[in-house]
């Protein structure tokens, strides 16, 4: 059946119980025929003894700012011990299975410590595994320069690292096995009524990821799409539940006119966010945001009037932002503790009356509107931070009706 990549995150391989839910769906997929390659995160999330977090404050408690360097060396020790266990499990079972690291599954990386990019991946050694029978378990979230230097990719790693090993194995599927059934309309934890959605198209899971859902990394949906790739979020739990298609095509479905027909996908949100309002001439905030770029702080919802120019931006990053706009002179205003609720689909600016219809769901909640911004995918709504939830309840609820 060839070769299908499975992507494995962190709760899913938390416990010794939940790793052997995982060699279930590796036995179950691989007595279907496949040749299964399978990419591991770190155990478990923040406060478990192997999670990422962990390992970095193992450095941070002895030394407030080790070296990135030895940062990723650490940090790639999570993905190491949950890919050995598994790989240990399986054997077990009496099947063949061998874990590599990233270095040795052949991904070359850019020397950017924390947050490096993949250059290049050399399949060869995981063919040749795969071609003696055996699964081949990788660490994700990691790989190597070329003069062999450990390096990793930074958060949502493992879900890059497995679309890459997809595509240079030229898979047609990467599934990714996380703790939920798939993609939901809304955060349930937030929105008790969110449904699961059973397809999605690549630039709404990007603007999803993009925009604060915690389901699947950007660059993993880049990847995806660069290498019409399918994803395929299903739920290490509920293994038999078909979770959320991601690149459908007309051939994948018999949903695709419904698909093509809709255009309210989900609601995400994001906190945490700051709002700038700055007083200044064109000439005067382009070198601002020059200034910015450089210093790598990532702007989002930029509106010019004509006496003032707004943006926003993640919280931590304000007092960079200050310091810039105090040395440039400029008369400035900043409202923190904001969050960004967005509502996502894929003809959102070509319905008529979908920004008259938010607006007016928002002011029948008593919501006040900050400030918004719109393109061909997305509306993004910036409010109070107390009110994030409230906005994604009045959003979610009229959805209907808005779309």
């Amino acid at each position: 059946m060839g070769i299908l990549v499975q992507k494995f995150g962190g709760t899913s391989v938390a416990s010794v119980e939940k790793m052997k839910k995982v060699c279930n769906i590796i036995e179950n997929y691989r007595k279907k025929g496949n040749d299964l390659v399978i990419v591991v995160s770190a155990m478990g999330r923040k406060g478990d003894p192997y999670a990422t977090d962990t390992l970095i404050n193992l450095c941070t408690n002895v030394n407030q700012k080790p070296k990135k360097r030895e940062l990723d060396l650490i940090m790639s020790c999570g993905e190491v011990i949950s890919g050995t266990i598994l790989s240990s499990m399986l054997e077990g079972r009496g099947i063949p299975s061998v874990f590599l690291t990233g270095t040795q599954a052949g991904i070359i990386t850019t020397k950017i410590y924390s947050n490096s990019k993949i250059k290049e991946i050399n399949p060869t050694r995981i063919q040749r595994e795969l071609d003696e029978g055996k699964v081949v378990v990788i660490a994700g979230f990691q790989g190597g320069t070329e003069d062999g230097e450990v390096t990793t990719l930074g958060r949502g790693g493992s879900d890059t690292s497995a679309v890459a090993i997809g595509k240079a194995l030229g898979c047609e599927t990467v599934q990714i096995y996380t703790d939920v059934d798939g993609i939901m309309t809304a955060d349930p934890r937030i929105e008790p009524s969110a449904k699961i959605l059973d397809y999605c198209d690549y630039e709404e899971v990007f603007q999803m990821a993009e925009k604060g859902a915690k389901v699947i990394h950007p660059r993993a949906v880049e990847l995806a799409k660069n290498g019409d790739i399918v994803l395929e979020i299903k739920n290490t739990l509920n293994p038999s539940c078909k979770g959320t298609r991601i690149g459908l095509t007309r051939d994948a479905g018999g949903s695709y006119e419904d698909f093509q027909s809709r255009f309210m996908t989900s609601v995400a949100h994001k906190d945490n966010i700051a709002q700038v309002k700055v007083k200044s001439s064109e000439a005067l905030f382009s070198k601002i945001l020059n200034e910015m770029e450089e210093k790598h702080i990532n702007l989002d919802m930029i509106n010019f009037f004509t006496e003032e120019k707004a943006f926003a931006l993640d919280q931590n990053n304000i007092n960079l932002v200050e310091e810039i706009l105090k040395k440039n002179n400029v008369e400035y205003e900043v409202r923190k503790h904001c969050a960004k609720v967005t509502l996502i689909g894929t003809k959102i600016t070509e319905t008529p009356g979908v920004i008259a219809r938010v607006v007016r769901a928002l002011s029948k909640a008593g919501i006040t509107l900050l400030q918004s911004s719109d393109s061909y995918t997305c509306l993004t709504c910036l409010v109070k931070e107390e009110d994030m939830i409230d906005t994604v309840h009045a959003i979610h609820k009229d959805r209907k009706s808005v779309v």
